[in-house]
């Protein structure tokens, strides 16, 4: 009991300290993401930001297999396990990455100003005639040669486990004639799991695999799964793709 209570109480402890950090280090990355001028240095200040938040939590991001992405446009496809885990990529990744995100998130006031400003793309899932209208700027975008980041499981849970995979990314690719590249964050829902509200201490890593050649694949159903086994390997969670 009384190690029980040790550990809760230093939790507590823990979480408050790192909603102290996060606010006193991404209030002035949010005002120069608001300043600055050039959407690549305000990409620059956010990494910077977003580094320097993990590193104050003693958990620096290692990133694996970086160098895959250097000069590369690309999709990148992520594993989605926690509200950290775009705080996470923007910290791995090189600046030049564009979010593809849920239009929620355009409904939270700060979160909008600073996507937008970083130049993330909202994409609405349950109206037929946007995602058409989104799915053409993506590719647009990515031919252009732009560098796209999804989360196709479109959602998390709080138990462990990889969901299924919405085709959005892999047909934008596939019509692109980039590649896709699977990148497995680990640690996240530990460290801040669903329906939590307090981070706890955890080591967070991420690992980027080789790329897909979308013009491999027949179609885009079978660049997910391609994309999505891989995941699944190098994560070592349950598959709920159900």
């Amino acid at each position: 009991m009384l190690t029980a209570s040790i550990t809760r109480i230093a939790r507590a402890f823990y979480g408050i300290y790192a909603w102290t950090v996060f606010v006193l280090l991404v209030s002035p990355t949010l005002v120069g993401v608001i300043l600055v001028p050039g959407l690549r240095a305000r990409r620059r200040l956010a990494r910077a930001g977003a580094r320097g938040v993990f590193w104050a939590l003693g958990t620096p991001i290692v990133c694996r297999g970086a160098t895959r992405l250097e000069s590369l446009s690309c999709v990148v496809v992520a594993n989605h396990a926690s509200y950290l885990d775009g705080i996470v990529l923007t910290a791995a990744l090189p600046p030049n990455f564009t979010f593809v995100i849920k239009s929620e998130m355009s409904r939270v006031p700060l979160a909008n100003l600073l996507l937008r400003r970083l130049g993330s793309q909202f994409v609405t899932r349950h109206d037929a005639r946007q995602r058409a209208r989104a799915a053409r700027r993506l590719v647009k975008a990515a031919r252009g040669g732009d560098a796209l980041v999804f989360f196709p499981e479109g959602t998390f849970r709080r138990q462990p486990g990889l969901l299924r995979f919405r085709r959005g990314a892999f047909s934008a690719a596939r019509t692109s004639a980039r590649p896709v590249v699977p990148v497995v964050i680990h640690g996240t829902r530990r460290m801040l799991p669903s329906e939590d509200w307090l981070p706890r201490p955890a080591r967070i890593h991420v690992e980027v695999t080789e790329p897909l050649h979308s013009h491999h694949f027949p179609n885009a159903h079978a660049l997910a799964d391609a994309a999505r086994a891989r995941i699944l390997k190098v994560l070592g969670e349950p598959d709920r793709g159900g």
